[in-house]
């Protein structure tokens, strides 16, 4: 038990930024796949005008696979974390996780939609500051 609390502590920042990147990619691949027609329609509306019109299901595919991946690498980066203090894993999670929040960000811009834009890049401050802290560069 008290190797898990000197973990808990010694690593804090970094399995707090993970915790959140888990969460934030779980609910939002969850809500994608329970709600497939849902999202396919919020796609076709946001991206109604755009070159990327009539690619929503691809779109919605793509992010939620990616999306996913991040969710998955987070987790085990936390548990890589507790199992031998390794950053190894964390990193790939949020390199992953940020990616995937510039693709959005870039979904966001081609659809005009400049407020949910600005959204997505306080998502990615955290993610950069995640990349940073697994790196060991901070």
């Amino acid at each position: 038990m008290q190797t898990l609390l000197h973990t808990a502590t010694k690593f804090a920042p970094q399995l707090l930024v993970l915790a959140f990147l888990f969460l934030t990619f779980l609910t939002s691949a969850i809500d994608k796949l329970t709600d497939w027609n849902g999202n396919i329609a919020y796609f076709n509306e946001h991206f109604g005008t755009t070159f990327l019109k009539g690619k929503s299901s691809l779109m919605l595919g793509f992010l939620t696979l990616i999306e996913s991946i991040a969710t998955v690498l987070a987790l085990i980066g936390i548990i890589q974390i507790y199992m031998n203090g390794s950053l190894e894993i964390g990193l790939w999670a949020t390199v992953i996780s940020a990616k995937t929040l510039l693709i959005m960000l870039l979904g966001q811009r081609i659809a005009k939609d400049y407020a949910g834009a600005m959204t997505i890049a306080v998502y990615f401050m955290i993610a950069l500051f995640g990349v940073t802290l697994m790196h060991g560069s901070f």
